[in-house]
């Protein structure tokens, strides 16, 4: 009997024993004492609410545009020579008969002179003829251009001048002239159609074909 207790004694020590081995082999206590839970897979991790995820703009919705400049206007600024040409209504027009003359012929300066605002240009050939008066029609033929003088272009200020060369022929020089009196010269500035009158009494041929007039270029003063 005392036999049988030793063995039983024994084999109750023996399961105890191993009953304390396998806990001792199964998970290993946190250092704070309680089990840590395995580690989370990435794949499972939950983002963060705080943290935004940046919205996407649908392709087809607008760039803003930048704000575009405004031209500020800036006064035009006319080219050299770009005036317009000078008309009757701002000029006047003059005589010089101190030029001379030679074998029945006068030489005297046309003048005209710009009595507008503003500047204009003059360029080429007056329209040169005796006149019965102020309003009256041309007498005879009209004055020939003499070319001899090149063409330029004369910018007028307010109140500056262009000058031309006029000859007038005695009308006695021709035997065939029907003479008639002329009151003076009636001018057509160059592209012009309105006229200026100039009182200077010449004798005139009216009958066609006999030509007392010639005319210069205006050239600048």
């Amino acid at each position: 009997m005392w036999t049988q207790r030793i063995k039983t004694g024994l084999l109750t020590t023996t399961a105890a024993a191993s009953l304390l081995l396998i806990a001792a082999c199964g998970a290993s206590p946190s250092p704070s004492g309680t089990s840590s839970a395995p580690p989370s897979s990435p794949n499972s991790a939950t983002p963060s609410a705080s943290m935004s995820t940046p919205a996407t703009a649908p392709e087809n919705t607008p760039m803003a545009e930048s704000p575009s400049t405004t031209a500020t206007s800036v006064p035009t600024v006319p080219a050299a020579g770009g005036a317009t040409s000078c008309k009757a209504a701002s000029l006047s027009a003059s005589t010089d008969p101190t030029g001379g003359g030679a074998a029945g012929s006068v030489y005297e300066k046309l003048i005209v002179t710009n009595t507008g605002t503003t500047a204009c240009t003059i360029e080429g050939f007056a329209g040169v003829s005796l006149t019965a008066d102020a309003n009256g029609a041309p007498i005879g033929e009209a004055a020939t251009r003499e070319t001899t003088t090149p063409v330029t272009t004369v910018n007028l200020a307010p109140g500056k001048s262009a000058w031309a060369q006029i000859r007038y022929t005695q009308a006695g020089n021709y035997g065939d002239c029907t003479k008639v009196a002329a009151a003076g010269f009636r001018i057509y500035p160059p592209n012009d159609t309105a006229s200026l009158f100039v009182a200077e009494p010449h004798g005139a041929c009216s009958n066609a074909g006999i030509k007392l007039l010639t005319i210069t270029a205006f050239q600048a003063v």
